[in-house]
């Protein structure tokens, strides 16, 4: 199976599930400048954070499962 590269939307995966930037990031791992950062464009998820986040935006409980 092969891995879309599509740009994943950071601020409407956070949005959707009804979170601000601190509880986002805390609750699934990451710094809040990141989260900052990534809606601001300054930077674009990569790799795996790229892929966590297409993960968290389709299946946010089991992500918060395999963190537990």
């Amino acid at each position: 199976m092969k891995a879309s590269k599509a740009a994943v939307d950071v601020r409407k995966v956070r949005e959707k599930l009804n979170l601000s930037q601190n509880e986002f990031a805390a609750r699934f791992g990451f710094s809040p400048a990141c989260i900052r950062n990534r809606e601001q464009g300054r930077n674009r998820p990569a790799g795996a954070a790229r892929i966590l986040l297409a993960v968290i935006d389709r299946n946010p409980r089991a992500v918060e499962e395999a963190l537990r």
